[in-house]
C-alpha cells in the first residue's frame, strides 16, 4: 500500500479492510442519508479568500478552546465503539490527539472507558454525554469523567431520537461480543438481561431521555463544576436561545 496523501483515501482503505457491518456503521447516515450528503456539500462550499503579498514564512495555527491551548483549530469529535475498527480503538485516538497537541472528545459509548483513556498519558480530553432517563446513570458518568481528569462535558442535544440507520437495520448491527460499552460497566443501571439479543448497546441507546430541555442543562450545571459544551446546535434560533439562557443564568 502506498503512502496515504489525502484524508479521503482513508475511507476507501477502510472499506477494503473492515467488515461490511462495521464500515457501514461508521460511514452511513440515517434513512436516505440526505443530511450526510448535504453536510459534505455544505463543507465543500466553504472557500478560502487568499490575500497576496503577506509574509507566510512563519505560520501559527494555534488557538485556545475554553482556555486550553491547542495546536490548530481542529479537535477530535466523539465517535462510538472505536475498537470495532482497530484493537487500540480509543487508546490510539487519545495518543494521536495528544501528540498533535489538540483535544480528544471521548464518546460515552466508547469501547474504552474514561479511566482507560486517561491511562494513555497526558492530554486534554472532553467527555461526550447524553442525559439518560435514569439521572443516576448520568451522574455516575459525570463523576467518573471528573475523577479521570476530563476537562469539559460535551452534552449532545440533537439526538432526542436516534436516526433510523437503514444500513444498520439491513446488517442487523450489534456490537461484536468481544467488545462492550466500557463506560457503563459497573454502573448501577437497573436490571439488564445481557443474554438478550439487543445487548447492552441497544439497552443504553434506548435509555436516552427524549424529554431533554434547557432545564436539564441547568440541572447538569448543579452536578458538575466542569464547563458544559452544548453539542448539536444547528440553527441560529437555538444559538439565540442559548444566549438568552446564559443571560438569565448570569442574572442568577
Amino acid at each position: 500500500m502506498g503512502e496515504i496523501t489525502n484524508v479521503m483515501e482513508f475511507e476507501a482503505i477502510a472499506k477494503q479492510k473492515l467488515p461490511k457491518m462495521v464500515y457501514d456503521y461508521y460511514a452511513s447516515g440515517a434513512e436516505d442519508q440526505w443530511t450526510l450528503a448535504e453536510n459534505r456539500n455544505a463543507f465543500s462550499r466553504i472557500l478560502f479568500r487568499p490575500r497576496i503579498l503577506i509574509d507566510v514564512s512563519k505560520i501559527d495555527l494555534s488557538t485556545t478552546v475554553l482556555g486550553f491551548n491547542i495546536s490548530m483549530p481542529i479537535m477530535v469529535a466523539p465517535t462510538a465503539m472505536q475498537k470495532m475498527a482497530h484493537p487500540d480503538g480509543e487508546y490510539a485516538i487519545a495518543r494521536a490527539a495528544s501528540a498533535a497537541g489538540t483535544i480528544m472528545t471521548l464518546s460515552s459509548w466508547g469501547t474504552s472507558s474514561v479511566e482507560e483513556v486517561a491511562s494513555t498519558g497526558p492530554g486534554t480530553r472532553f467527555f461526550q454525554l447524553y442525559v439518560y432517563k435514569d439521572r443516576n446513570v448520568t451522574i455516575q458518568l459525570v463523576r467518573r469523567a471528573e475523577r479521570a481528569g476530563f476537562k469539559a462535558i460535551a452534552l449532545t442535544v440533537d439526538t432526542p431520537r436516534l436516526g433510523r440507520r437503514e444500513a444498520d437495520i439491513k446488517n442487523r448491527f450489534n456490537l461484536p461480543p468481544h467488545l462492550s460499552l466500557k463506560n457503563f460497566e459497573g454502573l448501577d443501571i437497573g436490571k439488564l438481561n445481557k443474554a438478550e439479543d439487543s445487548g447492552l448497546a441497544s439497552y443504553v441507546a434506548g435509555q436516552v431521555d427524549r424529554s431533554l430541555s434547557w432545564k436539564d442543562v441547568q440541572w447538569l450545571q448543579t452536578i458538575t463544576s466542569l464547563p458544559i459544551l452544548v453539542k448539536g446546535v444547528i440553527t441560529a434560533e437555538d444559538g439565540k436561545q442559548r444566549t438568552i439562557f446564559l443571560s438569565f443564568e448570569a442574572l442568577g
